[in-house]
């Protein structure tokens, strides 16, 4: 009798491949444009959806994921467009819907771990629009959790809770924020 093999559900599929991605973003092998591409086909491949009932870091996590890829994917056809397309408008409408989404679960994540192992700063752009806008927040109790926002609710909310810095740092994850679409 052979082992069962063991079959990742969707959700895990999807991390599994978001990971791979990653690598193979880092490694220089997917530009950036190709890596926003790729999460995106993986999203409609699986056919998954949010959670909807955010109790735990995974799933807040991966709801994060799941409206950060959707808000790039949208935000990278729009720019894709001209300025006077209303196409274009649509698509940075869209791309700011999951963008709030996604700002909605960091602030349930963030009081889902009460604010516990979180560091927080403004990061380092080149894009003058961000420029003391766009922080990182570090979940430094779990490996490679790396958020970004430009909410100013959620920065606000950052600095009751004494775990924002108000400096400028590059940001962990550098390379890959600093490059345009």
């Amino acid at each position: 009798m052979s082992p069962k093999k063991i079959v990742p559900n969707k959700f895990e599929e999807f991390l599994l491949n978001r990971n791979s991605l990653i690598e193979q973003y880092a490694k220089g092998d997917l530009s950036k444009d190709e890596f926003i591409e790729a999460n995106y086909k993986c999203i409609n491949a699986l056919n998954i959806k949010p959670f909807k009932k955010i109790d735990n870091v995974k799933k807040a996590l991966y709801n994060y994921q799941y409206y950060n890829v959707l808000a790039k994917y949208y935000q990278k056809r729009a720019h894709d467009l001209s300025k006077a397309s209303e196409a274009r408008k649509d698509f940075l409408e869209r791309s700011n819907y999951y963008y709030s989404k996604k700002d909605d679960v960091t602030m349930k994540l963030l009081i889902l771990i009460d604010f516990t192992g979180v560091e927080a700063y403004f990061v380092k752009v080149k894009s003058p629009n961000l420029k003391k806008k766009l922080f990182e927040i570090v979940l430094t109790d779990y490996d490679n959790v790396i958020l970004h926002s430009v909410n100013e609710s959620i920065l606000n909310r950052l600095k009751h809770e004494n775990v924002f810095t108000n400096e400028e740092r590059e940001s962990l994850v550098d390379s890959y924020i600093n490059q345009k679409y």
